[in-house]
C-alpha cells in the first residue's frame, strides 16, 4: 500500500533509519555484550532489557523500511482551489473557532499538530471540496460543521 508523504517526512524518515542502523543499534549490541559478560542469563535483567530493546528497535527499522519504500512524494501543488494532499485548509467551526489542517498521508499525521490524514474523517471529508463549502462531518466524537475559508 502506497504510503503518501512530503518531501521532508520522507527526509524524517530516512534520518530516523540511519540513527536506528548506526548508532542505536551498535549501542544495543554493546549492551547485550557487556550483559552477557555478567554471567547467569537466566535472571539477568539488564541482558533481558537490552533484549527487549533491541527486538523494538528492529522491528522500527523494518517498518521504517516498508514505508519508505512505499513513499509516494506529493508536493504543494495548486489543484484548483480544491483540497488535496498537501493542501493547508483553514475552516471555522459553527461554534465560531478558526484552526488550520494540513492533509498528509497516515504516516505524517500529528492531529496534535494540524496535520491530518487523507484516510482520517476530517481529511477524507476535505478532499474535493473548495473555499467556501459547508461540511458536516461526522467523527468519532459526533458530527462537526466546518466551513472551509481558505485552501492552499
Amino acid at each position: 500500500m502506497n504510503q503518501y508523504l512530503t518531501k521532508e517526512g520522507l527526509e524524517k524518515l530516512k534520518k530516523e533509519m540511519e540513527e536506528r542502523i548506526n548508532t542505536i543499534r551498535p549501542e544495543i549490541t554493546s549492551r547485550i555484550k557487556e550483559a552477557k559478560e555478567l554471567g547467569d542469563l537466566s535472571e539477568n535483567s539488564e541482558f533481558d532489557a537490552a533484549k527487549e530493546a533491541q527486538s523494538f528497535n528492529e522491528g522500527r527499522i523494518e517498518e521504517l523500511k516498508r514505508l519508505i519504500d512505499s513513499a509516494v512524494i506529493f508536493s504543494d501543488r495548486n489543484n484548483g482551489g480544491q483540497v488535496d494532499l498537501g493542501s493547508t485548509v483553514k475552516v471555522e467551526s459553527k461554534s465560531g473557532e478558526v484552526r488550520t489542517f494540513v492533509i498528509v498521508g497516515a504516516a505524517e499525521s500529528d492531529p496534535g499538530k494540524g496535520l491530518i490524514s487523507n484516510e482520517s474523517p476530517l481529511g477524507q471529508a476535505f478532499i474535493g471540496h473548495k473555499k467556501k463549502d459547508t461540511l458536516e462531518i461526522k467523527t468519532p466524537k459526533g458530527t462537526v460543521e466546518y466551513k472551509i475559508l481558505d485552501v492552499h
